[in-house]
């Protein structure tokens, strides 16, 4: 194994909770400054190919990694952006459902459920401020 692998997959290991790449290679760059972000990016590609890491979308700001050891889904409240982690099971009845009824096999994992968390619909007037922007 490469030593910028190496040390991508040490920081996953280390890291708590989504990282993104940028904060990866600042943590990478640290240690050995001689790595590049792109080295980071092209490491953290075919770590994803062999089945090592995941990536997620959790709403507007840049993809995020995790070891695929912990995946899982997400749900993002689109007003305080509290990100809360489902257990990948939770999404295995619309998997099924995709499947049958489209042929289509969905990731659930790579981009987050939008929504509102209980808190914010509670500040809401109504449920027609979910629909709003």
């Amino acid at each position: 194994m490469t030593t910028p692998r190496r040390l991508l997959v040490r920081c996953l290991f280390e890291a708590s909770g989504h990282r993104t790449a940028e904060e990866l290679a600042a943590e990478i760059q640290a240690r050995a400054p001689d790595i590049s972000i792109s080295t980071v990016y092209r490491n953290l590609e075919e770590l994803e190919r062999l089945g090592v890491v995941v990536h997620s979308h959790l709403g507007h700001g840049p993809a995020t990694y995790h070891l695929a050891t912990a995946a899982h889904g997400h749900l993002v409240c689109r007003k305080c952006e509290i990100q809360v982690e489902i257990a990948d099971g939770f999404f295995a009845d619309l998997r099924r459902r995709a499947i049958a009824d489209f042929g289509f096999a969905i990731d659930p994992r790579h981009f987050a459920v939008i929504g509102l968390c209980a808190t914010c619909q509670a500040a809401a007037d109504d449920l027609g401020d979910f629909t709003a922007g």
